[in-house]
């Protein structure tokens, strides 16, 4: 079995926190192109936007942020991603552990042959650990289970996609389910947390704006760093 090594995928509130405060950086040739990793001990942190400047979410790079991590030698994988909620008992400041995700829209594949028919999903066990380490702590009560809704973006959906798919997903964002597929071909095991910052575009009567989303993430980031602390604090040998 590998050695143990932790990468942990997320945005610049947990780059900027002390929570990688003696990380170096270490950038991983791909066949993809390069990627920057921050590096400390067992840990590995990889900013999916980009550390030099702002890549949006439909020009990220998602097979070579992976081939990295594989390369990198990451054994598992935490994933962090701002979602919105999709039905007002899933409210801003809530952490959600999805299950599975919807994107029948999105195949990445690093196959040209039959080894791409598998059926990517987010590790069982490695999920669980996560969400009852959480749950453990008392820091949050995370929501077990629902559905990951990735859309292309960068824009937001409008009220009408939403109300079409509310029904049957719990949770929108426009990241993990790539990442997710990606990890599955790769053989990492990989989970998501999944942070509220927003209801999604028409579930409220609040206005959505890229404004108001940014004052919500901002509201939510010390509990963020909280839980990313936790989780490597127990889970890390």
């Amino acid at each position: 079995m590998p050695p143990f090594k932790l990468a942990v995928i997320g945005g610049t509130s947990l780059l900027e926190s002390d929570l990688f405060s003696d990380a170096k950086p270490n950038t991983v040739a791909t066949e993809y192109g390069p990627v920057t990793l921050m590096e400390q001990k067992n840990t590995v942190f990889l900013q999916r936007h980009g550390l030099e400047q702002y890549t949006p979410p439909h020009k990220i790079n998602h097979h070579a942020n992976l081939s990295a991590l594989k390369e990198a030698g990451v054994s598992h994988i935490i994933s962090v991603g701002s979602v919105g909620g999709l039905r007002l008992d899933i409210s801003p400041g809530t952490v959600l552990v999805p299950d599975d995700f919807f994107a029948p829209h999105l195949a990445p594949t690093f196959f040209s042959d039959t080894q791409g028919h598998i059926a990517p999903s987010f590790d069982t066990i490695w999920r669980q650990k996560l969400l009852d380490t959480l749950n453990k702590s008392q820091i949050v009560q995370a929501i077990d289970g629902g559905v990951y809704w990735q859309t292309i973006g960068p824009r937001f959906e409008t009220p009408a996609e939403i109300n079409f798919y509310k029904p049957h997903f719990h949770v929108v964002g426009m990241t993990v389910a790539s990442e997710c597929i990606l990890a599955s071909e790769c053989q990492i095991p990989y989970a998501a947390i999944c942070m509220i910052d927003n209801y999604a575009n028409g579930v409220s009567d609040d206005e959505l704006t890229f404004e108001s989303f940014k004052i919500q993430v901002r509201a939510n980031e010390a509990k963020l760093v909280l839980i990313i602390k936790t989780l490597m604090e127990k889970l890390l040998p």
